[in-house]
């Protein structure tokens, strides 16, 4: 198996995730790995810290999402539902908090937080 890495700046710029399933070697639908960069998640998510990312997951408030910002850049934040409104929320007061216009923007949930520990492994709900 050839194993390919890329920082997840050329993932995004790539468009790695829309792209995957095209050459057949991975389905759309199946999970994948991402690190956080930054300390927008804390202290939920450290920067750093694996996720896990499940394009078929449901989608809920107060799920942890993986989507794209108005900018149509990836990001990693908390969905807010409020007055049917749909919010991308940084854990992290410092960060900006995003309106979208409708779930199209998810590109799947987080279902998993995984680190060197077993102790910080965590699974979200699906």
């Amino acid at each position: 198996m050839n194993e390919i890495k890329i920082s997840v700046e050329e993932a995004f710029n790539n468009n790695i995730a829309s792209s995957m399933g095209s050459d057949g070697s991975c389905s759309e639908a199946e999970p994948f790995a991402l690190q956080a960069i930054d300390d927008s998640m804390e202290p939920e998510f450290a920067t750093g810290c694996i996720i896990i990312i499940d394009p078929g997951g449901v989608v809920r408030d107060g799920s942890y999402v993986f989507a794209k910002d108005l900018k149509d850049e990836y990001i990693f934040r908390q969905l807010r539902i409020r007055d049917e409104k749909l919010f991308l929320v940084p854990l992290n007061d410092l960060y900006e908090t995003f309106q979208i216009p409708d779930l199209s923007y998810i590109e799947g949930i987080i279902s998993q937080r995984a680190g060197k520990k077993r102790s910080y492994h965590k699974w979200y709900d699906k």
